[in-house]
């Protein structure tokens, strides 16, 4: 074990820290760059080098690693704090920001094999992925698993060296399936270059694809292990951080990309009315109350969905410090307050975008990207509040919950 920890120490590349405001302050410094290449991002459909080298120079893509490999091991709010800080710069490096670097979080709960194989060769690997478990399909062999299936929405994928993909396992068709994570290299997958959207185009959120590939036991992990409690990786990483409930709080993994969009949508529209005067009668718009009750309004919800998601992450960590792990019901209320907090954050821009009229239409402003990258947050499936509402409902009633993955 030493002679491990020894050897990923030596190679150890970013310059991480261990003093949260210190690197806070270093995604704070990135911003301005980050806005600046907003439009390049876009048109490129994934992070520009110089992004990812930024990311990796400053140590942020590695704030839920362990310290025994070099990471910061922050606690889990760090997603939400870090990913709104970089979003006030563009909405896309902060998607691919909490989705990496959580990646580095969930092969600390990993069996310990797993992660020297990765993490041994590079502590600064990049492990994209795609948790839509139906679209892998694996069946056990001597020693592992034969995976095969077609994955999409895999961020961050072509930067990445590996991917967490999921897959479902079945002894027999009569039987249940059960959820699994498997590590996959690189060089063992295609990827399809399909991400062509309208919102959050700078993520490289493309497919891929698997044939038939064995993939080691040891090199997998089930969803069943990583509900709450110890891991397979708790023998070499016993922090509580590597015994939360991880798809429990997986919306909190993306929801500070929309916080923070939200934030630079409501910053930048104040600073621009501030100056501004009606068209048909040059009135200052910061003089009218209906633009005053919107600000009011946006700024209300952003704040109330900060609060929301800050408390929870916070909450789930001091839980996992004394031993607790949530029920389903309270692990039904994570989702239900991931999915409420972002759909606050996609109101408070679009009653911003409203207040814009028809400037903020115009292609090119930040205001017109913030709307697009708002919406393209709040389409993923873990913000839909429809159905984190109704399966929160489902628990209440006495009923089972519907997500398999909780």
């Amino acid at each position: 074990m030493v002679e491990v920890a020894r050897q990923l120490e030596t190679k150890q590349q970013s310059p991480v820290v261990h003093d949260y405001d210190a690197m806070l302050a270093r995604a704070r410094d990135l911003v301005p760059r980050l806005r600046e290449r907003a439009a390049a991002t876009e048109d490129m459909r994934r992070l520009p080098a110089e992004t990812e080298r930024d990311l990796h120079d400053s140590g942020l893509f590695r704030i839920l690693q362990p310290r025994r490999v070099g990471g910061s091991e922050f606690d889990y709010v760090a997603l939400v704090d870090f990913a709104e800080e970089i979003a006030r710069g563009d909405a896309s490096v902060a998607w691919n920001l909490g989705n990496l670097g959580s990646h580095h979080w969930m092969l600390g709960m990993f069996p310990e094999y797993a992660q020297n194989e990765i993490w041994r060769r590079d502590p600064d690997t990049l492990i994209a992925s795609s948790f839509i478990f139906p679209a892998g399909r694996a069946t056990r062999v001597d020693g592992g698993y034969r995976l095969k299936g077609h994955w999409p929405f895999c961020s961050g994928v072509d930067p990445s060296q590996w991917s967490m993909l999921g897959g479902l396992v079945r002894d027999s068709e009569d039987a249940p399936p059960e959820y699994r994570i498997f590590l996959v290299h690189r060089r063992d997958y295609k990827i399809i270059d399909t991400w062509d959207v309208a919102g959050l185009r700078g993520t490289g959120s493309n497919d891929v694809e698997i044939d038939d590939l064995f993939v080691p036991q040891e090199m997998t992990l089930a969803v069943a292990d990583i509900g709450g409690g110890p891991t397979p990786g708790s023998t070499v990483n016993p922090s509580p951080l590597y015994k939360l409930p991880v798809f429990a709080l997986f919306a909190f993994v993306l929801s500070g990309a929309a916080l923070g969009n939200a934030q630079a949508c409501l910053d930048d529209y104040v600073a621009e009315t501030r100056k501004r005067a009606s068209r048909y009668n040059l009135n200052q718009l910061a003089g009218l109350q209906s633009v005053q009750i919107k600000v009011g309004a946006a700024s209300a919800r952003i704040d109330a969905a900060r609060l929301l998601m800050r408390t929870t992450c916070i909450d789930a960590m001091l839980d996992a410090a004394h031993g607790r792990i949530p029920d389903m019901q309270e692990r039904t209320r994570y989702r239900r307050d991931g999915a409420f907090s972002v759909n606050l954050c996609t109101e408070a821009v679009t009653d911003i975008f409203k207040a814009s009229g028809g400037g903020g239409l115009a292609k090119g402003r930040p205001l017109e990207r913030q709307f697009r990258d708002a919406y393209g947050v709040n389409a993923h499936i873990a913000f839909s509040f429809d159905m984190a509402g109704s399966n929160y409902g489902r628990v209440a009633f006495g009923l089972p919950s519907e997500n398999p993955t909780l």
